[in-house]
């Protein structure tokens, strides 16, 4: 491939060999874009995460793996490793973050821009086989009593770890003993969990048109159905019996509901119009006694007539500075006979 390239390359007519290579008569470097910063120590390559990190701009989470084009330059010396840093701008948002290598701890260090995700522990809690260091390693090669103690350590260490080491292969052996028969097994409890959804899914989607919603609902609990027996609403009244009532509303309601209530206004006027004609004293003579005058008659309409009333000059006095005072208050009517009289002092 090497050479092809090298074959390939385009030579202008007027390339000059004594200026050097192809590069460097056309003055570019060769690695184009990538070298746009190399005057100031600065080289674009294509970096990916070592480990999880949250940005610190947007806060989001980026994941080990994640690649970007990264401006690699040369920050020190670990001895005879060189130490590198990497700076890289974030595809969530417009904050930068840098990454610098740390030979020392094999691992790499973020300067600024964010901070990682701890997932790491100490391996020997878990009860994880851990690699010697190096000072062990050179005490169990040049000391001889140090070595019979650390393997001492281990086999104390493998004899308490045989029963656990057991009961695991026992277990393995009874559950994959027939590897068709338990994948058979676990391949029907998931039918029957994907039965056991699709009904409740239909269910669900049922209840939810019945009631015109479009919302996620959860999984029913015993404390949901209690509450939701507490809270159930029963009517007084069953649908025959409330039937029953309007049939007899309706059949009790009176055919002509307007002459009813003409016939009341009709008597309420006529009685109004005799309680008037009582108080103000007249009396309704009969059709045989019109145009014959008859003294008894007239002698007991006499009696019937109201009299007159004389006031007191006193009580005239307060009845119209009371009328002149109050708007409010009527005043006093004063009630004469006007019947047929002989006299006109009356």
């Amino acid at each position: 491939m090497g050479e092809r390239k090298g074959q390939n390359l385009y030579y202008p007519p007027d390339y000059d060999p004594k200026a050097g290579g192809l590069n460097k008569w056309q003055g570019t470097h060769a690695l184009r874009e990538r070298a746009r910063k190399i005057h100031l120590g600065i080289l674009i390559i294509r970096f990916e995460m070592p480990y999880n990190i949250w940005c610190d701009g947007c806060k989001n989470h980026i994941g080990m793996g994640v690649r970007y084009n990264a401006e690699k330059k040369k920050v020190g010396m670990y001895y005879s490793t060189p130490v590198y840093q990497f700076r890289m701008k974030c595809h969530l948002c417009d904050n930068h973050f840098e990454i610098k290598t740390d030979p020392q701890n094999l691992d790499y260090e973020i300067v600024s821009g964010a901070r990682r995700q701890e997932n790491r522990w100490d391996p020997t809690q878990n009860e994880q086989i851990v690699p010697e260091t190096k000072e062990v390693q050179r005490k169990l090669f040049d000391d001889a009593m140090y070595k019979l103690e650390h393997g001492a350590k281990d086999t104390k260490a493998a004899e308490e770890a045989k029963p656990v080491l057991g009961r695991l292969f026992q277990r393995n052996d009874s559950v994959w003993r027939d590897d068709f028969e338990a994948n058979s097994r676990l391949r029907a409890q998931f039918r029957t969990r994907k039965k056991e959804l699709k009904l409740q899914e239909e269910k669900d989607n049922a209840l939810l048109a019945r009631s015109s919603l479009a919302v996620a609902l959860l999984p029913e609990s015993d404390n949901d159905r209690r509450m939701a027996q507490l809270m159930r609403l029963h009517s007084s009244k069953t649908v025959h019996e409330k039937d029953k009532e309007r049939r007899n509303a309706i059949l009790n309601r009176p055919v002509l509901p307007s002459t009813c209530s003409g016939k009341q206004s009709i008597g309420s006027k006529q009685s109004n119009a005799k309680l008037e004609c009582k108080s103000l004293g007249i009396v309704k003579r009969p059709a045989s006694s019109i145009g014959k005058p008859d003294s008894s008659s007239e002698q007991m309409e006499q009696e019937k007539r109201p009299k007159l009333v004389e006031i007191a000059p006193e009580k005239r006095a307060e009845a119209t500075t009371t009328s002149k005072a109050g708007t409010d208050t009527r005043p006093q009517l004063l009630l004469c006979n006007y019947g047929s009289g002989s006299s006109d002092s009356d």
